[in-house]
């Protein structure tokens, strides 16, 4: 079995990070940071039409590249070398494998299309005030009339909740845990953006008052394709997480070489060597993890659940300890506003916290594994 990139997968990597080089140099992570929306418009666009990023995993019937997870998770790697700030994860590894996932192919040709091609952009209602992740932590409801429903309730730290247009709600019905589509601008709707340590990812806090939504496959069976989603969109992240712990490991090394003190660089101390040495184990093992549950979702093998918690637990902790580790080889000036060091930090601890942190994977996984 051979888990090597090929040379299209190879192109791919260079493209995009190219491109990214271009679009999302650390000026303009400030920039949009900095912005209520979070994101260039034009860019979004870009990446929809002259790249097709969008529409790389999705099915060529439902206007999609086709793709598989495994070029997927090499532009969120390099996605997240680079901080991008854009709705992409939201969009893609939520919203896209929501609907992919949901067995409802009249909802596929109806909603993923306009991802496909850059108009939506998308994104997975799911946790709510508790922050917990399970089925049964779901509290908001949803009620039928006839054939029109209608979701009431609330949903928190939603990932680019206030600029999706399109919303897919994990709600309660009377016959249990059901998903639906809600219009981003839809009636009794109301959006609040949250304001968070890592400021490159946007989060919102959505109320929906009797707000009209559309039912998206079986009433009451939506728990095994939400199941399925959050482990794919662990896969993702932990490939994002791989990219940024890479890219602190890089420039703690660049750092290390050039940084002169008492007459010798850094990096010739046997500190530092041991600081970069025990990152470079981890990064290398963070990607012998996130590439496997990459082929795992790829093939749709049996496997994922189970590695899907194993990389989101281990590449949460190897991003996490690597952008620690970057700050403290810079010393002082690792600790500044003007470095970007802790931008790198603070994505490291949110995604830690996203779709779960490492302690609920861990469980997971020993539940997956019977022990």
């Amino acid at each position: 079995m051979n888990f090597a990139f090929n040379e299209e997968q190879d192109e791919l990597r260079r493209m995009v990070n190219k491109f990214l080089e271009e679009k999302s140099p650390e000026t303009e992570v400030r920039r949009l940071m900095a912005t209520t929306d979070g994101y260039d418009p034009a860019v979004w666009s870009q990446m929809a039409e002259q790249l097709g990023l969008q529409s790389l995993a999705i099915p060529e019937e439902f206007g999609g590249a086709g793709y598989s997870y495994v070029e997927l998770i090499v532009v969120f790697e390099e996605m997240g070398a680079a901080l991008l700030c854009a709705p992409y994860f939201a969009t893609v590894a939520l919203g896209a494998n929501a609907l992919l996932t949901s067995g409802d192919d009249a909802a596929k040709a109806t909603y993923l299309p306009g991802i496909a091609s850059g108009e939506t952009i998308a994104t997975l209602a799911y946790t709510e005030d508790s922050g917990r992740w399970g089925l049964d932590d779901i509290e908001a409801t949803a009620t039928q009339d006839g054939d029109n429903w209608t979701i009431s309730g609330a949903k928190n730290y939603v990932i680019d909740g206030a600029t999706a247009s399109l919303i897919l709600v994990v709600a309660r019905t009377k016959n249990g845990v059901s998903l639906f589509a809600v219009d981003g601008d839809a009636k009794g709707l109301s959006k609040e953006a949250l304001n968070t340590m890592d400021q490159t990812r946007k989060q919102a806090r959505l109320e929906f008052a009797s707000t009209p939504a559309t039912l998206i496959g079986a009433e009451g069976k939506a728990g095994p394709g939400i199941e399925k989603t959050l482990q794919l969109a662990a896969v993702a992240l932990a490939a994002e997480q791989v990219g940024g712990a890479q890219r602190c490991l890089e420039n703690a090394v660049d750092y290390a070489k050039n940084r002169i003190q008492f007459g010798r660089p850094i990096g010739s101390f046997q500190a530092i060597k041991h600081k970069c040495a025990d990152m470079l184990l981890e990064v290398e093992s963070a990607k012998s993890a996130a590439y496997y549950a990459g082929w795992a979702a790829a093939e749709d093998n049996d496997e994922l659940p189970v590695v899907a918690s194993l990389a989101k637990s281990y590449c949460s902790d190897a991003y996490f300890h690597a952008a620690a580790e970057n700050i403290q080889i810079h010393g002082g000036i690792g600790f500044t506003w003007e470095h970007h060091a802790h931008l790198y930090f603070k994505r490291a601890k949110s995604s830690e916290l996203l779709l779960g942190d490492p302690a609920y994977h861990r469980e997971l996984l020993a539940q997956q594994l019977g022990i």
